[in-house]
């Protein structure tokens, strides 16, 4: 059973994870990308759960230990952070206020993933188009397919001709 002094604890302990700066996208939380999944708190610790943008993310660990450093500072102690695969992240799981830090810091916000079941298709080469975050011109073309971390690609808009970067639908 769950009272209210455990919603409390349970909510505090959110809001502070929720407050953990993405290591790769430092304008965004963890909460705003979508990858912290929940926070539990029990009579004698705390687990707060936590889901990769992709398999191999190399930021999983500086994550883990970020909202480890996060939750301790707020108090609680003997903290857990467990990784959970599936249901698998998609880029639809970034919130309305984190695409608007993303345009805000000059980089597109992903457009809506692919859906569906069964296999899904590998595409290889230049992600599609972004609209660019400085204009809002849709005459972009792109330029690389990675950017500062894999999961951005180059582009270049050809309105204001303005170089930028685009977070890739997953």
């Amino acid at each position: 059973m769950v009272t209210a002094k455990a919603d409390t604890l349970r909510g505090a302990a959110w809001d502070a994870a929720a407050q953990t700066p993405d290591p790769e996208l430092p304008m965004l939380t963890l909460a705003d990308l979508g990858i912290l999944r929940d926070v539990q708190e029990f009579h004698d610790h705390v687990v707060a759960t936590i889901t990769p943008t992709y398999s191999g993310c190399p930021a999983m660990r500086e994550i883990g230990l970020d909202v480890r450093r996060r939750l301790e500072a707020a108090g609680f102690e003997n903290v857990q952070v467990a990784t959970q695969l599936a249901p698998a992240w998609t880029s639809d799981w970034i919130t309305e206020a984190g695409r608007e830090k993303l345009q805000a810091a000059g980089i597109a916000p992903p457009s809506a993933a692919r859906t569906g079941t069964g296999p899904v298709p590998v595409t290889l080469g230049l992600p599609a188009s972004a609209p660019c975050p400085h204009c809002g011109s849709s005459d972009t073309s792109h330029t690389a397919a990675f950017g500062a971390t894999a999961c951005r690609s180059l582009h270049r808009c050809h309105t204001c001709g303005e170089p930028f970067e685009a977070v890739k639908a997953i």
